[in-house]
């Protein structure tokens, strides 16, 4: 980073700051109060993919949590923090995991390279290119492969999402909770839902593996 980067950083911040209160005096005041959002993010880490922006979403409106290719590991137990406080203290409604084309996490697991610590996520990624390694290598064009895989990778996601002890205890008590899973175009800005909404324990996991089994 070099010094005029850090320094206009700093000059930014102020600005944003002057400007939020012209527009509300009590804009900070209000935010220090407390966050009731209605929607867990799960998304990737890469610096291009800012989730409050993509959806035009406030601060206060969006609990995020970020890892490489928006992973959710049942052994993580950052990403089981955050979602257990999501869930149980701040009663979210919402769970998106957000995939995005050109993922760099989910390129590096369709290759044998080895990159460094990462290789270890990485190989989460790798059991999700093994589960479907038949439908994927069906796609001849290498770019077609890699943006199936994207959603594919999304998906499997939701499912170990919704199989978790924390979103499992929330549906038998009866909480308002759906999981959705999107894809977003980095050379487009919109998003994709990928039509794997859950809302309970249903059929849908049996439903869609059976659509690439084919």
């Amino acid at each position: 980073m070099s010094v005029e980067f850090y320094k206009r950083i700093l000059e930014n911040n102020k600005k944003w700051v002057e400007n939020q209160l012209a527009l509300d005096s009590d804009y900070f005041k209000d935010l220090a109060k407390g966050q009731q959002p209605p929607l867990l993010w799960i998304g990737c880490s890469d610096s291009r993919v800012p989730a409050n922006e993509i959806i035009g979403a406030k601060p206060g409106e969006v609990f995020v949590h970020r890892n490489i290719a928006n992973m959710v590991i049942h052994s993580d137990m950052n990403m089981l923090s955050v979602l257990d406080y999501a869930v149980n203290v701040l009663k979210v409604k919402h769970i998106i995991v957000c995939g995005h084309y050109g993922c760099g996490g989910v390129k590096a697991a369709m290759g044998n390279d080895s990159i460094g610590i990462i290789d270890n996520w990485i190989r989460h990624i790798k059991d999700v290119y093994r589960l479907h390694e038949d439908y994927l290598n069906s796609f001849e064009n290498e770019d077609d492969r890699f943006n199936k895989f994207v959603e594919i990778n999304v998906q499997e996601q939701v499912f170990d999402l919704a199989k978790t002890s924390i979103v499992q205890g929330a549906w038998r008590n009866g909480q308002d909770l759906t999981l959705h899973g999107w894809t977003y175009g980095l050379n487009s800005g919109y998003v994709t839902d990928l039509d794997v909404n859950m809302s309970s324990n249903g059929e849908l996991d049996e439903v869609y593996r059976l659509k690439f089994s084919n």
